[in-house]
């Protein structure tokens, strides 16, 4: 029996090695076509520069330090964003979760303000906070907090009952009802909320860059287009792509440490 236990935990960590050689291998078989198609005139290399194009352009911004500055800018804008709107979107799903009164209040309102795209209110937040970060982190803040706010809810009405009404049943009450209860109960759905929620915060905060920005990874696409710099346009696309790339990957890790028993 412990043989064949053992056979499978080997089996498990084989799938997940070739898992993650093949999450590793094709972005680099993607760029290898690319390569090929620019060389071969496949591809028109005014409008599609070769990968090797990219990356000297790539490495003279980097060492120039625009890169690093802009590339910096861009994700305190996005952090400070996605941390703005999801403490309280998260808040407001639990409390949703949990009362059938806050939900009727609060339900119809995100319908309504939900599909408002958040980009076209963007003028709005300009013309009330200015052209600073804080109009970036505010649009990014506002796309976040309605997609934690219904994850948060949707996770709470998911849990059983008994769980619930065992809990109240031994006197939990408060922040620990919250901590031991609901949260636990609510973490899957989060967490797939903060998944979305990251990928829709990194097009708000790019979008808001090319309209009202000096700097950040936006702005550096939109100088590239201005003064007609291809390769300075994809060297931020690439940058968007790599850096959208490792925020999954790294809620990926946070999702199977905190919830291993999703992921054997």
């Amino acid at each position: 029996m412990s043989g064949a236990w053992e056979l499978q935990v080997r089996r498990s960590r084989r799938l997940r090695a070739a898992e993650r050689a093949l999450r590793f291998l094709s972005p680099i078989v993607l760029l290898a076509v690319w390569e090929w198609a620019v060389r071969a005139h496949v591809l028109d290399a005014r409008f599609f520069p070769a990968p090797t194009a990219v990356g000297r352009a790539a490495v003279a911004l980097a060492a120039g330090g625009e890169l690093w500055t802009d590339l910096r800018v861009t994700l305190a804008r996005l952090f400070l964003g996605f941390l703005a709107g999801a403490v309280p979107g998260v808040a407001l799903g639990l409390a949703m979760g949990l009362s059938r009164w806050v939900r009727a209040a609060v339900s119809p309102l995100i319908a309504a303000l939900y599909p408002i795209p958040k980009i076209a209110i963007l003028p709005l937040i300009i013309l009330i906070f200015g052209l600073g970060d804080v109009s970036k982190i505010v649009i990014v803040a506002i796309g976040v907090f309605f997609i934690m706010a219904i994850n948060a809810s949707a996770g709470v009405l998911q849990i059983d009952r008994i769980y619930l009404d065992v809990a109240r049943a031994y006197g939990l009450r408060g922040l620990g009802y919250v901590r031991r209860v609901l949260l636990p109960g609510a973490l899957p759905s989060v967490l797939t909320g903060a998944r979305v929620s990251l990928g829709i915060a990194l097009v708000l905060v790019v979008a808001a860059e090319f309209l009202a920005a000096k700097d950040g990874l936006g702005y550096l696409i939109w100088n590239g287009w201005q003064t007609l710099q291809v390769e300075q346009m994809y060297v931020g696309l690439v940058a968007i792509a790599i850096l959208g790339y490792l925020l999954t990957i790294g809620l990926e890790e946070i999702e199977r440490i905190a919830l291993p028993w999703v992921h054997r």
